[in-house]
């Protein structure tokens, strides 16, 4: 590609957005209400919904843009589970009839009142959407993807970050069980991986190239250190010796949303995410939506905007929060042609950038942040603009040569290492998840062939291993927010993991008991043991 006299591009670049929906492992039938569930709730209301109304918004108007998407093979077990599908619909019915109280109680409060009917027709066409999909949102996700409208790409089983196994039976495992749910999910090989945190290390290829994966994302740090170092920077993709196609990152367009101090979600017009009515109103006319009946929490209604750091939060202005939307859509589109006109005089192919976020943060973090979504694809689609919308995969299909090179060990955590994941806080767990691993493989060359009873034993000892393994509890033990919880999950796991071999190299298998955690820890009904062998 070659600068233009008047400073324009001669070809178009591209812009691939990637949101990364995924949830750890929540589900616990062993109680009615329990606190962490909510997480999942929220997430479906606030931003996976959304976000399904917009793409087929997008399918209605025939709009040509293209999202890839990843769906964790934990978050897929969750939303397809009957028990989490009812319990969610009871959740929003329950909202819905606490909008419709706020009706009542602020008519005589016409700001509030306002707001409060707004939640009510959302709440109401949320639940239609749901329901008109049968609870199905995989199923939905799967038919756009069909269409041609998404591009769904697979992530490991448990969402570990693969670098810290340091066991390659385990990585494998771990990509190829996902690799399996996705076809189980949406009917084909994904094409696309989400390393779990963006985690590369030398290694994981062969398991990818074995599960046909052809490309995978990582931190942009693990391109620009690669050897030899890319021609092309992070505006192309990198092939590893295994021929799989490496995309990095790209900073800027991360910065200009995530930014604490400049990003968008920041700015005074939008909903303030922690001003809700769960904490400002009687507990009892609020109980029936929190999370648990003693605790409280969010409800998701929210009457104040971010306003300020300094003095009382302000009403909420929907309006204003729209008018926002459209214009750091309109300022964050501006940015990447510019970002392209300045890269693309430089490059012999025309530039991709890759902009990965967290699903969650449009809609649950970022309340606004699906109507952003939907401007920006729609000025991308619309306008006249030298920045076309594609997928990774896409990119590929048009230009498939590229620089062999090898990616340097990142994360997009902090300093893009491991440290978020393995510190202080939480180092303790590694110790025990290499015991276990090793325990796995050696009960997998054991039992090549199982009998019944001891097939489901090593398959329910998979699964234990699987969760604990799971990046999601080291995370909450390095933030903070939940540590007693990620603390307990990765104990419980591995305390069933250690019933579970004891009993299969000793006494014989405890039906009763394995009965019960199957039903508890329910997932990857397929997995085979000897994917550790």
């Amino acid at each position: 590609m070659r600068q233009c006299a008047s400073g324009s591009v001669s070809q178009p670049g591209y812009l691939a957005l990637l949101l990364h929906a995924h949830l750890p492992f929540v589900r616990h039938p062993e109680r009615e209400k329990f606190l962490e569930e909510s997480w999942l709730f929220e997430a479906i209301t606030e931003s996976y919904l959304p976000l399904l109304q917009i793409l087929q918004g997008w399918e209605h108007d025939g709009l040509p843009a293209r999202l890839t998407l990843t769906l964790t093979p934990t978050l897929c077990s969750m939303l397809l589970d009957p028990l989490l599908q009812e319990r969610y619909q009871r959740h929003l019915k329950a909202l819905t009839g606490l909008a419709e109280k706020e009706i009542l109680r602020t008519r005589n409060e016409p700001e509030f009142n306002r707001l409060a009917d707004f939640y009510l027709k959302r709440l109401s066409a949320l639940s239609d959407l749901y329901l008109n999909c049968e609870g199905d949102l995989v199923g939905a996700f799967r038919r756009l993807q069909n269409g041609g409208r998404l591009e769904i790409i697979g992530c490991a089983a448990s969402h570990a970050l693969l670098p810290l196994l340091q066991h390659p039976p385990s990585v494998r495992a771990q990509i190829l069980t996902g690799c399996s749910h996705y076809r189980a999910c949406f009917g084909r090989d994904p094409s696309g991986f989400w390393l779990p945190e963006c985690a590369y290390q030398a290694g994981v290829e062969p398991a990818l190239a074995e599960a046909g994966v052809s490309w995978f994302v990582t931190e942009s740090q693990g391109i620009l250190h690669a050897n030899p170092q890319p021609r092309r920077g992070v505006f192309a993709p990198i092939h590893t010796p295994l021929g799989l196609a490496a995309f990095g990152r790209d900073q800027a367009s991360s910065k200009q949303v995530w930014s604490r101090q400049h990003g968008y979600p920041g700015d005074p017009r939008y909903r303030d995410f922690y001003r809700d009515i769960g904490f400002d109103l009687d507990l009892d006319y609020v109980q029936a939506c929190l999370p648990t009946p003693e605790i409280r929490g969010f409800t998701g209604i929210k009457y104040h905007r971010v306003t300020g750091k300094e003095g009382a939060k302000e009403i909420y202005d929907r309006a204003a929060a729209l008018q926002a939307a459209a214009d750091h859509a309109r300022h964050f589109l501006e940015s990447r042609i510019e970002q392209i006109r300045q890269v693309s005089g430089l490059l012999d192919q025309p530039p991709i950038l890759l902009a990965p976020y967290d699903a969650e943060l449009f809609g649950h973090w970022w309340y606004e942040g699906p109507e952003f979504l939907d401007h920006l694809v729609r000025a991308a689609a619309i306008g006249p603009t030298p920045l076309k919308m594609l997928t990774p995969g896409d990119y590929l299909q048009r230009h498939p040569a590229g620089q062999l090179a090898q990616p340097a060990a990142s994360s997009w955590g902090e300093s893009g290492d491991w440290r978020v994941w393995l510190n202080e806080t939480n180092a303790w767990i590694y110790p025990h998840l290499r015991v276990a691993q090793q325990r796995m493989t050696q009960l997998a060359q054991q039992f090549p062939s199982p009998p019944p009873l001891e097939k489901r034993a090593l398959q329910q000892a998979a699964r234990e291993l699987l969760l604990a393994q799971s990046s999601d509890w080291a995370f909450l033990l390095r933030t903070g927010t939940s540590p007693d919880y990620g603390r307990k999950r990765v104990t419980d796991h591995l305390f069933r993991f250690t019933v579970l071999h004891e009993q299969l190299t000793g006494a014989g298998v405890n039906e009763r008991w394995l009965e019960k955690i199957e039903s508890r820890d329910n997932l990857f009904q397929e997995v085979d043991p000897q994917l550790w062998k």
